[in-house]
């Protein structure tokens, strides 16, 4: 006789967005998946950060510009308080600057308004998988500005730069930093190395230990100016 399966409860996801005609939006996609509950809906920091000092939510959507400040601050106050918590950002803001800011605060995925879509479960499985919701053009944008980091490093005959083994990361780490960098998700990279998911897991969170980040993203950058990645950063089967 078969062991039926323990019930997951409904992801917990907050919701930041100030216009409130994508607010409803939202906060209806989401409470139409059995599996998703919004457990907040806010349209400004303030009232944003109170809820995230007595609440965990497993995934936070948020826009940038709202009217008491610069979504950051909750991307950074909400790393501190919930190191686990998936951050989305959904804005209007494609620039460089508040691209690499979000991602380097913590946030696992930007996508411009422009290229929303309407499917808001495909951009939270893809977060649960272990993806960086990214547009296309954003994505090219960020392999552009590393390339650009890496550049300088690369020309110059007299820098003396780290490889992974001198930060304490394994072979195996670097091999799995590698895929990382490349797009490939959690069960992507446990199927690409034949190991189990939980083991991926695990040296993920080595891996960020080790460099002293705290997300996919930051861990990218990192190894991006210590020149471990290649030039060509996309996977090689897309």
């Amino acid at each position: 006789m078969s062991t039926p399966k323990a019930i997951q409860p409904p992801l917990r996801i907050m919701v930041v967005e100030d216009d409130p005609g994508i607010r409803r939006y939202v906060e209806a996609a989401i409470n139409c998946q059995p599996d998703l509950r919004c457990i907040g809906s806010f349209d400004r920091i303030q009232p944003s950060r109170l809820a995230l000092a007595t609440n965990a939510p497993d995934i936070l959507l948020l826009d940038l510009g709202l009217p008491d400040g610069h979504g950051i601050e909750l991307i950074t106050y909400c790393k501190q308080r919930h190191p686990q918590c998936e951050i989305l950002v959904i804005t209007r803001f494609g620039d460089d600057a508040n691209i690499i800011r979000c991602l380097e605060a913590g946030a696992q995925g930007y996508i411009p308004k422009d290229a929303f879509d309407p499917d808001i479960s495909r951009f939270i499985s893809e977060l649960r998988q272990g993806g960086s919701p990214i547009s296309p053009r954003i994505g090219r944008k960020l392999f552009s500005l590393l390339r650009q980091q890496s550049a300088p490093s690369q020309s110059s005959g007299t820098t003396a730069r780290s490889t992974p083994d001198e930060t304490g990361l394994s072979s195996r780490e670097a091999e799995v930093l590698n895929l990382i960098a490349r797009g490939y998700s959690y069960q992507e990279i446990s199927g690409h190395l034949t190991i189990s998911l939980n083991t991926v897991r695990t040296y993920i969170k080595q891996i960020y230990q080790k460099l002293a980040v705290r997300s996919r993203s930051e861990a990218v950058f990192e190894a991006a100016k210590m020149g471990w990645l290649p030039a060509q950063l996309m996977r090689p089967d897309r």
